[in-house]
């Protein structure tokens, strides 16, 4: 089992005010799946990909990653996961505006030992696959929405990285790119990649090979 969830919840707390954004949570994902996680704006499944992704921590429960306990790792360890493990991919393409797409896609490589002396043919390569190579001087301020995306998912991609965790990434976009940006993932899922999509859209669910559903905090079914 590549991911196993046991019992999760999440409490955020501010002031005197408390909010569960998720509740006793159970999930399994297999190596190589695809899976989307569906639910309304507050549903809770943002907060579960940025707890999957080792970006948020659950309140309680239990994070199994490849069989190992992950629950109470420190941030330098959750840090170290997340940059050899896990690629990236939101629906604001998280780009830094004033840089080149290849300086954009390189800065994993900056705080990883993978690739530590063939960067420069790394990049060109994972630029090569999403169709940017000769893009790849320009500012990403001068791209196109579904360009800005095959960015994202060339960083995402630049560590080889075995899982892309993807938030609403189709949210930003017309219907037809859109269409083409879910063709790219389920192209690298076909390739081995473990592809988890969180999206409200049916028709980019209907691409996945598993649909979760969260309501209020909690996964259906």
């Amino acid at each position: 089992m590549l991911i196993q969830l046991e019992n999760i919840g999440k409490t955020y707390r501010e002031g005197g005010l408390s909010f569960e954004a998720l509740r006793d949570v159970d999930l399994s994902i297999e190596e190589g799946e695809s899976v989307a996680i569906m639910g309304a704006s507050g549903s809770g499944k943002s907060t579960l990909l940025n707890i999957l992704g080792g970006m948020d921590k659950a309140s309680r429960g239990k994070y199994y990653l490849e069989g190992e306990e992950i629950s109470s790792y420190s941030e330098k360890q959750m840090a170290r996961i997340r940059n050899e493990m896990f690629g990236f991919v939101m629906q604001d393409f998280a780009l830094i505006e004033r840089e080149t797409v290849e300086k954009n896609v390189v800065l994993p490589l900056l705080y990883s030992k993978r690739f530590r002396y063939q960067k420069k043919a790394r990049v060109e390569h994972v630029l090569r696959e999403v169709g940017l190579y000769e893009k790849r001087h320009q500012p990403v301020t001068k791209l196109s929405g579904g360009q800005r995306q095959r960015v994202a998912i060339a960083r995402a991609l630049v560590n080889d990285a075995s899982v892309l965790l993807c938030d609403e990434p189709t949210g930003a976009l017309d219907r037809a790119t859109g269409e083409e940006i879910i063709h790219r993932f389920m192209t690298l899922h076909a390739q081995g990649k473990t592809v988890i999509i969180v999206t409200h859209d049916e028709m980019v669910a209907k691409h996945c090979g598993r649909i979760i559903r969260i309501v209020d905090g909690r996964v259906e079914g």
